[in-house]
């Protein structure tokens, strides 16, 4: 996703979108952005039985994705198109609930890579558990000539 320096932040999360929509994995999961600005982003995926373990819990794919996603969209909105380098995420308690919050925030930036930390939330109601964390290396993608 390009970064455009002119569009206003809810022009930004429109993008986003729409970037989400051409991607496969995020419409099955059904990624919803909701914030994407200034090295922040936030998302939200509801939780239905097939994003589920034989438990019940979200799976941690799914928990994983959330968190790789919310660490890739607060990069791409401070340098426009990234893709994940690495990321390590700990699973903190079972993801039970009616949807999944995750909130991504820039650490530091540099020349070709982000680090960014994310928190992955199981909220049912206006409950809302912290049950994994993220840091990721975004790695900020080249413009191709």
């Amino acid at each position: 996703m390009d970064n455009d320096d002119t569009l206003k932040p809810v022009d930004f999360l429109e993008r986003l979108r729409q970037s989400v929509m051409q991607s496969g994995f995020s419409t099955i999961l059904g990624i919803e952005p909701t914030k994407c600005i200034n090295g922040e982003s936030e998302l939200i995926i509801t939780l239905k039985p097939e994003l589920t373990q034989h438990h019940g819990f979200a799976h941690g794919a799914v928990v994983g994705a959330a968190a790789d996603n919310a660490c890739a969209w607060a990069a791409a909105s401070l340098v426009g198109d990234v893709v994940t380098s690495s990321y390590t995420l700990q699973l903190l308690a079972p993801a039970l609930g009616e949807r999944l919050r995750a909130h991504g925030v820039v650490i530091k930036k540099g020349k070709r890579q982000l680090s960014v930390r994310s928190d992955v939330y199981a909220e049912t109601g206006d409950q809302s558990k912290l049950v994994a964390t993220a840091l990721a290396s975004i790695a900020i993608v080249e413009a191709r000539s």
